[in-house]
This record gives structure tokens, sequence and C-alpha cells, in this order.
């Protein structure tokens, strides 16, 4: 059903939307990310009903899975700009006759980010290549038409809807085997960043229209569209594609890459030096807009909603000779920081061609997962903390409490400059103890045990007036 079916029918349509909205909310609430900031006088980007599950889940896992993991290569990139040497675009192409992940189990994928701690899943459905995982009716190069022949996002949405687990769908605009983004008869290394002069192109808009309609009415609530338009977005004209996912689920988030501004940015592998604001806008891997962020505490209705993502080792996509796993401390001491910042954390997974996910990602995603058994109430439904630019500590806040998370446990007290709240209490997060401190004006000093009872992070709860 497309939006203009609905256009004369105004009672099925605002239906549809409290009905769309309902669900949204029963799915929030199972998954245990509706969040408790009540306490906090926060501007709007705080009190926007749509955003409020976002806020609190913090963590969540990004899923990039096709045929080229048959391969050990990245998605989509070694047609786009090849490498000497490296598969062809021919053998690329033909990787979907030999794809049969048999032992893809979604109930296991949502445990194990379960276990992690994650509290939303985002999958690619559709990558630059324009492969689809999910049973498109408007081309034939599919997962239903590989040796597997079954549904995976279909698969994965019903037992996220199962199990409570809000699920975010990945989608590409640049599309390297639709004829109307590209000359297809060229090599995709040529017109890789697509053709918008070709009078196809509409028919390309139309193409991406119709994929999106069937992602947000076949597969239950869909909490965020998550675009990667490559350069020169604006060719896709995403007001467009706004109004559309507006129209079709209300409550769906969606990101910054498709050429206009979204509900958050989305900086790639690299996490912000200080908290982002609305006067600075992201671009993606670009870390140079670093240099554009000023330090401390903006206004919360400054503040700038945003995520970064990250791959476990150096690929988004399995390879098996990709053996430089970011340690369990990197990626817990990672999500601290953004946390500290008041942003949320996409750390990805490559499944496995036969659709298992490596021990080495397991091993690190439940080690985090232990860290946040522990600490969680320190960065779910937290916000960015008074105290910046120290590079011993990071700090969250939720309600009364701030949380102060030590990277570098001191030899003797504790001393945080600037916390302005007059604390009432302290007490280490993960054994309860309760801290001796003294405050003036400038200084708390925390009177902490000699070790550190996390050799990851330790957390320290104050309670505040």
């Amino acid at each position: 059903m497309t939006p203009a079916d609905h256009s004369g029918n105004h009672h099925c349509e605002s239906c549809r939307v409290r009905s769309s909205r309902r669900d949204f909310l029963k799915l929030a609430i199972a998954a245990g990310v509706w969040p408790r900031l009540g306490g906090l006088d926060l501007g709007s980007v705080f009190t926007d009903e749509r955003t409020a599950w976002y806020r609190a889940a913090k963590f969540g896992m990004f899923i990039h899975w096709g045929p080229y993991s048959l391969a050990s290569i990245e998605a989509s990139w070694p047609i786009m700009v090849p490498k000497p040497g490296g598969l062809s675009e021919a053998e690329y192409r033909d990787l979907p006759k030999k794809f049969n992940p048999t032992k893809f189990d979604p109930h296991a994928l949502v445990d194990l980010a379960r276990s992690a701690g994650q509290k939303y899943m985002v999958f690619t459905t559709k990558h630059h290549d324009g492969f689809c995982m999910f049973d498109t009716s408007y081309t034939d190069y599919k997962i239903t038409n590989t040796p597997y022949g079954k549904d995976i996002v279909g698969q994965l949405s019903a037992v996220c809807q199962q199990k409570g687990m809000p699920l975010g769908f990945y989608y590409s605009p640049p599309d390297m085997h639709h004829p109307a983004f590209r000359d297809t008869s060229q090599p995709a290394a040529r017109n890789w960043h697509g053709e918008p002069m070709r009078p196809e192109w509409p028919l390309y808009l139309d193409y991406m229209q119709l994929q999106l309609t069937e992602l947000l009415t076949k597969y239950g609530p869909v909490v965020l569209i998550w675009f990667d338009g490559l350069n020169d977005q604006q060719k896709y004209d995403g007001r467009r594609f706004f109004e559309l996912i507006r129209h079709l689920q209300p409550m769906t988030l969606v990101n910054d890459r498709i050429g206009v501004s979204g509900d958050y940015e989305t900086p790639e592998q690299f996490i912000p030096k200080a908290i982002p604001t609305k006067e600075v806008r992201f671009n993606a891997v670009d870390t140079s807009i670093q240099q554009k962020l000023k330090p401390g505490v903006p206004k919360p209705e400054d503040f700038q909603l945003w995520e970064t993502c990250m791959t476990i080792n150096n690929t988004w996509a399995y390879n098996m000779h990709d053996r430089e796993f970011k340690s369990a401390q990197f990626l817990i001491r990672g999500l601290v920081e953004v946390a500290s910042r008041g942003g949320n954390f996409l750390l990805n997974v490559g499944p496995q061609p036969d659709g298992g996910i490596q021990p080495e990602f397991q091993e690190r995603l439940h080690a985090i997962g232990e860290w946040l058994s522990v600490n969680g109430e320190s960065i779910y439904g937290t916000t960015y903390g008074p105290v910046q630019g120290v590079s011993s500590i990071r700090t969250t806040r939720k309600d009364n409490q701030v949380f102060v998370h030590v990277f570098d446990w001191p030899s003797g007290p504790l001393d945080v400059i600037g916390l302005e709240p007059k604390v009432t209490s302290a007490r280490i997060l993960a054994t309860g103890q309760v801290l001796r401190f003294s405050q003036t004006e400038a200084r708390l000093e925390i009177n902490v045990p000699p070790q550190a009872p996390d050799p990851n992070v330790s957390t320290i709860a104050l309670n505040t007036l």
C-alpha cells in the first residue's frame, strides 16, 4: 500500500497513526528503554516523545551482512573502489548464487544483543551493492533468490517483536545494481556516485520509495531508518523520504545521511571530543569537525542528538583475515565516553557466511554485557555529565544522580573539579560501598579504596541536591 492509497480516508489514517504509536510505545517499554529523566530541567530534545526511547537506550547493535561475507571482503566497496588483484565485479555479482546461511538463528542474534546490554538493533536491509536482504517485490537481486531462499529481515523482525527488541533498518540510497541509479553497462568504479542527470533518475527515486514503503509496512514497528547516502546527498530529495517515513510510521527516527537534517547525527568510527551542538553538523567520517566543537557543557536547547557507529575490528562485513580486534576495555570505555557526551554507541557485528557470529565478537559483547549488568544504571537513561574535559574521569547524569566513571584510579583521594551540585552521598556502584567525601565550592574530594573495583571502568554514584 502506497501513501496515496490513504489520501481520502482520514478515519483510516488516524487509526493507523494511533496504532503505530501504540505498537511503538509497547515495544519501547518491553525493551526497558523508556527514559526516566523527569527530574532534569532540559530543553525540547530531552522532552521529545519520539526520541525518548532512543535517548534512554544508549547502546545498540549494528549488523552488516550479505553475500559479500562469503569472500571476506568489505560490503560493496570492492566494486566501487577496486584494488588490483581483488575480486572482479562479475565475481562479486555472482556471490548470491552461493549464499546459503543455514546457521542463521534470529533468536540467537537477539539473545546475543541482549546479553551485551544492547537495547536496539539496526540491520542492513540493502547496502550500496543493491542486494536486498528482504523479500522485495521490485528486484530479483535479493535474499529469496539465493540457495537460502528465506527472508532474513522478516525472520529477524518477527523475533525482535516477539522478544521486545526495537529494530531499525539501514537502507543505502546508493545502489550499484539498479540501472536507473547508474549506467550499469559501465563498471561501478566509473559511476558509483550515481547519475542524477540521466532521465532515468526519477525512476530510481520511485524505486527507493517503493522499497521503503515495503520496509515500513511489512515488518512491524521500525524504530529508525539509517540512511547512508555517501556524498552529494541532495540528489536523493531527502525531504520526500522524510515525509514518506512520517506518513507510514510517524514515530520512526531518521538519521542525517540523505541530504537533510535528521533526528540525530552519525559520526563514524570516532567519538566526538566534546558534546555535539546544533551549530556543528557532522559529516560522517570527517574528523576535522572536532576542531569546531566547543569544550564544556552546552545549554540543553543547544544539544545535538548523536550516535557513533563503530566496528569491533577494522571492517563492517565479516572478514576472516581481519584479526585486529579492539579490546573489551577499549569498547567499554568507548561506550562510557559516548554516554558522557549524551550520545548513543552503535557497535557493529558482521555475521559469518553461515549466519553465525565469530567467537571474538561474542567474547567482547559478553564482556560489555557483564560490565553493564553492574554499571548499567550509570549509562541507560542518562544524559551528558556536568564535568567535561578531565582525562581521568567521565561523567553522566540522571535525575538527581551524577555518575563518575574513573578511567585512571588514583593512588589517593579522587578529586573532582567543577561539580556544582551539592553532593549528599557517594558509593561505588559495583559493590555498594559507601565513600566518605568532602566538598567545597570548587572541589569534591572522595576517599576511595586503594584498588580499582573494575579494571575496565570503575563507577562512583553521587546523589546530589
